[in-house]
């Protein structure tokens, strides 16, 4: 019963890893777009809103990993 959580836990932290990079990469994106003169508003748009989602995922993921004990 450890090993599956702990393989639960392993899973959790590579799909925690990969949604870290993928906010990451969204940030990079964004800011290049908003430095051309011509760039799609909503596409950039699109691309903070899908940035918010990751960020909240991120903190879900966070929070099941290392829950807040008040006990």
């Amino acid at each position: 019963m450890n090993d599956d959580i702990f393989d639960t836990a392993a899973t959790l932290r590579e799909r925690l890893t990969r949604l870290h990079d993928e906010h990451h990469d969204l940030d990079e994106a964004i800011t290049r777009l908003d430095d051309t003169s011509n760039s799609d508003e909503l596409l950039v748009r699109r691309m903070k809103k899908r940035k918010l989602a990751l960020k909240d995922r991120i903190a879900a993921l966070e929070r099941l990993l290392e829950p807040d004990d008040l006990a």
